[in-house]
């Protein structure tokens, strides 16, 4: 599923409302993801970029939006960076996350998934951190996560 996640995201984002038919296939694919309702800005080996509006179902008791929905953020930004940028030959699944809540999160939301590390291809699995910052619309950084994402050969079955 590597290459074609990457080639999905391609193939569709050359059409109108490309971005958004990509963003409904990643949700049905991993169906909580739809809770944040996700806009992928951009996705490359080694860097996927995804959007959130500031709406109501999002929020928490004070208003802003709710720590679980940061989470969900960073983990699907990383999950389809990961994806996208992995040989086909390996897997992933994230192993652990920490986070950082650096301010309240309000207004339209960025995530920004990146590797700590240079992507192999290996007969081993091999702990892959990777770092998503989201910024909020002035570009200050309100949230920081590290998630651990354990990397290994896909069985030859």
């Amino acid at each position: 599923m590597s290459t074609s996640v990457l080639s999905l995201y391609r193939r569709l984002t050359r059409w109108p409302c490309g971005r958004w038919l990509f963003a409904r296939a990643v949700c049905f694919k991993a169906p909580y993801f739809a809770t944040i309702a996700p806009r992928f800005l951009s996705l490359e080996p080694g860097r996927c970029e995804v959007a959130i509006r500031d709406r109501r179902r999002v929020h928490n008791h004070i208003g802003t939006v709710h720590a679980i929905a940061l989470c969900n953020l960073a983990e699907l930004a990383a999950g389809v960076m990961t994806d996208a940028t992995i040989p086909a030959s390996m897997r992933w699944i994230p192993k652990g996350m920490s986070v950082e809540y650096l301010k309240k999160a309000t207004g339209p939301l960025c995530g920004v998934a990146t590797p700590d590390i240079a992507v192999v291809e290996a007969a081993t699995g091999y702990d892959l951190p990777v770092t998503v910052v989201v910024n909020d619309r002035s570009g200050e950084a309100v949230f920081r996560a590290r998630i651990a994402m354990w990397v290994s050969p896909r069985s030859k079955h």
